[in-house]
């Protein structure tokens, strides 16, 4: 009994200890006190074995003995096993900052630092100009007639575009820009979602571009010339990066630059003699300056010593003689422009390197730090907006298509997907926009742009092809009156473009986030490099302790004991703490799979896709939260929060278990799931009721939907119809509508009326004649049925409409002449 204690004692007091890493010392001391303990009450055994386990962790623990034997040791085989990082990747690591996601790398988030980062709203300004300039340009858009009739914007709406400053949001005011906030670019862009080509317009000038790098790395000549230039539309810009050989490894440019002299008007200039291709380049067909990515050279030796200068990046006019541009290229399902860029010996001036002779060499350490807060915003923003309209159209049109009677809203096979929709979106749009907070209080997030950019266009992805399938036949028949075909036929842009998905998911989000967000890793990188033992000895050993402490927390919470204390009130501080609950198994995991892999991690594409997605789902479900506490709350958002973070903790868990299931060390990933998951999966997919109560509210006139649908364009006040206007304005109306359905269908299931009455209108003045229901009520679904049939109306076309050679069109109803045979017979006759 004595030996049993002793044991109960010693692995309790050693999993608080590693639970708080309180080092080795403390460590020691338990053993010790615990061992004497036992050979005092005669558990010799017990407290032998106890002793020498106090030995072990002195000598291996203990920082004046372990450096004597273990470290040298330690630090050889680190410097054999950890990857060699090269020059490129240093870049991309060292670029942006570490935010939440290093919380959760951790192991131990710490809250109340998310919770820091207050969010003080959208100015005056900012406010003013999505009530009125956004409105008033998505007012301007049919889907149809830019991508099928003009495969354009309208000229009116480019003009308005420039006048208003669209295209200067991120420039400062005192270059004549907007000057907005990330969250107001966010919700800028979400706003002009409405339509997809508008959106990427507006959207890429504000992002990876000529302007956020003037902006942040440009000579003063450089910003005081070119940012007054395009705030205010005179200037087009497009920036050139990818190319046919240099796609998702974009430093694997082929385009090049050399130094090189000519004579200019008569005066020997020093520059760059380009020859480059690119393709898949937005805005080129109409860019009046273009931003340009290559690989310097300087084989003469004009700038200096070094020969291979390293990525530079240049801003070009448009008339430099040389350069090819104009064509275009037909992305799919959206016409903007989009358009490959050519030249061959183009000569420019050595000034046109954007920041001047100090940024050669510079250009993937600025285009890395420019995409690490692009990324966070143009795509996932418009992935979010996209995922808000389509859920507001749904909800409207399933709730007044009936079918059998009712609403198809009120069928479980369509609650389902509705459901789904709404915690996409409010978790899309949870994420994006505290996470533009981050950016407006300073920070860089570079992990976080490739868990946005990679997990809400798939959700848009998911999103779009649920709204497809609640719509049926009114969604598939293209024409002017279709709001959702064309967007979902151009979603695979969204999923392909800055940095595709496949890549993003398998490479970038656990690659970089691994060392760039783990508190020790690029320290014992660091040292290794430095050959510093005394470092790699500090930094190893906490690492080591963090390894302790996150297996004992993901344990013991795993078991219900010791939940972490965290400032969520209600219904949150649950998911808040099983978030930290998961974070240490992460970390855990991740430490993991690091030491049993080492270098060859890169290669595991899948396994480190799955820890991506852990850290993918934790950080969304920590925005939801973030949103949740901060944010106003409204009637049954509630439920809308049990399945957002239901959804994304149930994926969490399928990750861990798929990473158990395919470590290669097959016992390794038996022992990780006793540690992480001692009990089993905790989170199981987000159960009926709620997706009832969802839908309900999604497809009715309710405060959740109005909160969801907040800053679209949702007014019916624009050149072009507005299908989401008139489906609210139909919901306002509907309660009116169904009591009046409910008598009219009752008193025709009784034979009151007239079995000839099969349409909705016939039976509203049959029941009206009958005096079942009043004159008003006649009058009033009399119109009401009238804008119901226009929603669900879909166009026609003339029989040659689509055919572009007319010469090729077939008359299959043309009379057919008579066959040879048939007429030789019939003379004969």
């Amino acid at each position: 009994m004595l030996t049993l204690l002793l044991v109960i004692l010693a692995v309790v007091g050693l999993l608080i200890i590693m639970r708080r890493e309180a080092g080795a010392s403390a460590a020691l001391t338990l053993l010790g006190i615990l061992g004497l303990v036992g050979l005092l009450v005669d558990a010799t055994f017990i407290g032998v074995v106890l002793l020498i386990g106090a030995i072990a962790v002195a000598a291996a623990g203990l920082p004046s003995l372990r450096k004597q034997w273990l470290t040298p040791r330690v630090f050889n085989i680190f410097k054999k096993v950890a990857p060699k990082v090269s020059d490129t990747e240093r870049t991309a690591l060292e670029a942006g900052s570490v935010s939440w996601d290093g919380e959760l790398f951790s192991g131990k988030p710490q809250w109340s630092k998310l919770l820091s980062y207050t969010d003080d709203g959208l100015r005056e300004d900012e406010q003013a100009f999505l009530d009125i300039q956004c409105a008033k340009a998505a007012g301007m858009c049919n889907a149809w007639d830019i991508a099928q009739e003009r495969a354009d914007l309208p000229q009116q709406l480019w003009d308005y575009l420039k006048k208003e400053g669209f295209f200067g949001m991120i420039i400062p005011k005192e270059y004549g820009g907007l000057g907005f906030s990330a969250k107001a670019q966010s919700m800028v862009l979400q706003k002009l979602s409405a339509n997809e080509t508008l959106m990427v317009t507006v959207g890429v000038p504000n992002s990876l571009g000529p302007g956020e790098l003037l902006l942040k790395y440009g000579t003063q000549e450089q910003k005081d010339h070119y940012l007054p230039r395009l705030a205010d539309g005179r200037e087009i810009p497009c920036f050139g990066l990818t190319g046919p050989r240099a796609g998702s490894d974009a430093t694997s440019l082929p385009d090049t630059g050399v130094v090189c002299k000519q004579i200019i008007d008569g005066k020997e200039t020093l520059g760059l003699r380009l020859t480059f291709e690119k393709r898949w380049i937005t805005l080129a067909p109409i860019a009046t300056v273009v931003g340009l990515a290559f690989r310097l050279f300087d084989p003469e030796k004009l700038l200096g010593d070094e020969e291979d200068r390293g990525i530079t990046l240049a801003l070009i006019p448009r008339d430099t003689q040389g350069m090819e541009i104009g064509r275009r290229h037909h992305p799919i399902g959206s016409p903007f422009m989009n358009g490959p860029i050519k030249g061959v010996d183009v000569f420019v001036p050595l000034d046109t390197i954007i920041g001047g002779e100090d940024m050669i060499g510079q250009g993937w350490r600025m285009l890395v730090e420019c995409l690490s807060i692009g990324r966070c915003i143009t795509l996932p923003s418009g992935a979010t907006g996209t995922a808000r309209y389509a859920l507001g159209w749904s909800g409207g049109f399933t709730r007044v298509r009936r079918q059998f009677n009712v609403p198809v809203a009120e069928m479980e096979g369509v609650q389902e997907p509705l459901a789904r929709m709404a915690a996409l979106a409010y978790i899309s749009q949870a994420t994006v926009y505290q996470t533009a907070n981050l950016i407006d209080h300073g920070e860089k997030p570079a992990v976080p742009s490739a868990i946005l950019k990679s997990q809400l266009t798939e959700f848009q992805r998911v999103l779009l092809s649920d709204a497809m399938d609640v719509h049926g036949g009114k969604a598939v028949t293209l024409g002017p009156r279709n709001y959702l075909g064309i967007g979902y036929s151009a979603n695979p842009v969204a999923i392909t473009v800055e940095g595709a998905n496949i890549m993003t998911r398998n490479l970038m989000i656990f690659g970089q986030g691994a060392i760039r967000c783990h508190p020790y890793v690029l320290d014992e990188l660091a040292a290794k490099d430095a050959n510093d033992i005394k470092a790699f000895d500090k930094a190893f050993f906490s690492h080591a302790g963090l390894i302790f402490g996150n297996a004992a927390r993901a344990f013991t919470m795993g078991l219900g004991f010791g939940k972490e204390s965290v400032p969520f009130d209600g219904p949150a501080a649950a998911y808040a703490q099983d978030i930290a609950r998961l974070s240490a198994g992460f970390g855990l995991c991740a430490d993991a799979a690091m030491a049993s892999l080492g270098s060859a991690l890169k290669k595991r594409e899948m396994l480190s896709a799955r820890l991506g997605d852990v850290l993918s789902n934790l950080y969304l479900a920590s925005m939801v939260l973030k949103q949740w506490q901060t944010g106003e709350k409204v009637e049954g958002e509630d439920a809308l929060l049990h399945y957002s973070c239901r959804f994304l903790l149930h994926r969490a868990e399928q990750a861990f278990v798929e990473i158990f299931d395919n470590l290669p060390n097959r016992a390794l990933g038996r022992v990780l799931n006793a540690v992480v998951m001692p009990t089993g999966r905790r989170w199981d997919k987000p159960h009926d009721d709620l997706a009832r109560d969802i839908a309900k509210r999604v497809s009715t006139h309710s405060a959740l939907r109005t909160k969801l649908l907040y800053n679209t364009w949702d007014a019916d006040d624009g050149e072009q119809p507005n299908p989401l206007a008139r489906y609210n304005a139909l919901l306002v109306d509907y309660d009116r509508a169904e009591a009046i359905y409910r008598t009219v269908n009752k008193a025709y299931a009784k034979g009151e009326l007239p079995q000839t009455a099969l349409h909705p209108e016939a039976r509203v003045e049959v029941a009206f004649e009958k005096g079942l229901i009043s004159e008003e009520e006649t009058v009033f679904m009399r119109e009401f049925e009238k804008q119901v049939l226009e929603m669900l109306t879909v166009d026609d076309f003339a029989y040659d409409a689509f055919a572009i050679n007319k010469d090729t069109l077939i008359d299959h109803n043309a009379k057919k002449a008579t066959p040879i045979h048939q007429q030789q017979t019939e003379s004969t006759e």
